[in-house]
C-alpha cells in the first residue's frame, strides 16, 4: 500500500495508513457542505482518506450520500457524526449497515452508548474522537476511542483555545507511543506534516486546504474569497452573553461574521424575557451557523454567508485536484524528512 515515491514519509505514517487503509494517513476534516461524495470520493481515489460531513443531515439524507460516495471510490473513507445531533443513534445505524469503516465522532463528549454501538454491531466500526485536552484524550481511550484528532484553534470552523503546536507538544509525549494521534489545525504544507509525524503522530487532518480542490463543490465565489485571502483575515467569532456557550468559529470576516454578533445579542434577549429554554437558544445559535454556511459555500454570498476557513488559508492559492494536493503535500513531508 505504501507509495515508494515517499518512503521516509511513508515509514512515520505506517501506523496511521494501516488504521485508515489509505496510502497516507492525511485525513481531510469534515466540513459541513463540502465534504461531500464529490470530495470525498476524491480524497480517498487520490490516496487519502475523505470523511463525509454529516452535519444536520437525516438518516436518510446520510444513507444516500453514503451510497452516492460508494458508487465513486472502492476506498475507504470515514463520516463525521455531531454528538449533539437528536438522531445520532439511528445515523450510527445508517453508518453500519453501509460497513463505513470508520466513525468520526465531533463536537462534544460521545453519549453514554454511542461508542458501543459504534463497535459492537454487526458491520463495527472503528471510532475517531476530538480530545482537547489531555485528560479528556485518556477518558475517551479508556472509554474505546481508537484514534484520536487533536485541532489546535489555527482550524476553520469550531475551534477551542489552544495552539495546534501546544497541543501537540503537551499530547503526542503523553500518548502517541501507544495510542494513534492524528494533528489538526493550520496545516498547510507537508514541511508541517513531517515536524508532527516525528513528535509521534500517527498522521494529520486538513480541512482548508481541501476547501477548493477542483472537486470542491463550494461556490466558485467562496473559492476566490479563500484565494484572496491571508492567515489574518481568518478570524474568530466574539462570545456577546456568557450564557450561550457559543463555541467559538474561525472564518473570514465579512457582514456576516458582524451579523452573528447580533443574532446572539437578539437570541439573549429572548433569554432575558424567558420566551425560550436555554437548550433552543443555543439550538437557534447552531442554526444559524450551518444557514450561514450554505450562504457562502452552496449560494456563493460571500458578504452575508460565514466563510469559514483556517489560517492556512493564505496558503491556498489556486484550484488543484484532490490528488496533486496530496502528492504535493507529500513531496514537501519527504523534503523536508531527507533534509534532516
Amino acid at each position: 500500500m505504501a507509495m515508494t515515491d515517499f518512503p521516509k514519509t511513508d515509514r512515520l505514517m505506517q501506523r496511521g495508513r494501516e488504521f485508515l487503509g489509505s496510502d497516507y494517513a492525511i485525513l481531510c476534516g469534515a466540513m459541513s457542505w463540502v465534504s461531500e461524495r464529490t470530495l470525498v470520493s476524491a480524497i480517498s481515489n487520490g490516496g487519502g482518506f475523505g470523511v463525509i460531513a454529516c452535519g444536520a443531515m437525516t438518516p436518510d439524507l446520510l444513507d444516500a450520500e453514503i451510497a452516492a460516495t460508494r458508487a465513486l471510490t472502492d476506498r475507504p473513507f470515514g463520516v463525521n457524526l455531531i454528538t449533539m445531533h437528536p438522531q445520532l443513534f439511528d445515523l450510527i445505524a445508517v453508518c453500519e449497515r453501509h460497513g463505513v469503516t470508520h466513525v468520526v465522532l465531533a463536537g462534544g463528549i460521545p453519549p453514554k452508548g454511542s461508542v458501543e454501538a459504534i463497535k459492537g454491531g454487526t458491520n463495527p466500526a472503528r471510532v475517531i474522537c476530538f480530545a482537547p485536552t489531555l485528560a479528556l484524550a485518556k477518558k475517551l481511550l479508556r472509554s474505546g476511542a481508537d484514534a484520536l484528532v487533536i485541532e489546535g484553534m489555527e482550524a476553520g470552523g469550531h475551534i477551542g483555545p489552544v495552539s495546534t503546536s501546544v497541543l501537540a507538544q503537551e499530547m503526542l509525549p503523553e500518548l502517541a507511543g501507544e495510542h494513534l494521534v492524528f494533528v489538526a489545525g493550520g496545516i498547510g504544507r507537508g514541511e508541517a506534516i513531517a515536524g508532527y509525524l516525528e513528535m509521534g503522530a500517527a498522521g494529520v487532518q486538513l480541512g482548508t486546504r481541501f476547501a477548493c480542490a477542483t472537486e470542491s463543490i463550494a461556490h466558485a465565489n467562496f473559492k476566490k474569497a479563500l484565494f484572496r485571502a491571508n492567515a489574518r483575515d481568518a478570524v474568530t467569532s466574539m462570545q456577546v452573553d456568557e450564557r450561550l456557550p457559543v463555541i467559538p468559529v474561525r472564518a473570514l470576516k465579512n457582514k456576516g461574521t458582524e451579523e452573528f454578533t447580533r443574532k446572539q445579542i437578539e437570541v439573549a434577549g429572548v433569554l432575558d424575557r424567558n420566551e425560550i429554554a436555554m437548550e433552543e437558544a443555543q439550538l437557534q445559535i447552531e442554526h444559524y451557523w450551518a444557514g450561514s454556511l450554505k450562504r457562502a459555500v452552496i449560494d456563493g454570498d460571500i458578504e452575508r454567508g460565514s466563510l469559514m476557513a483556517g489560517q492556512s488559508v493564505g496558503m491556498v492559492k489556486e484550484e488543484e485536484p484532490a490528488a496533486d494536493i496530496l502528492a504535493k503535500l507529500m513531496g514537501q513531508s519527504e523534503a523536508a524528512l531527507l533534509r534532516r
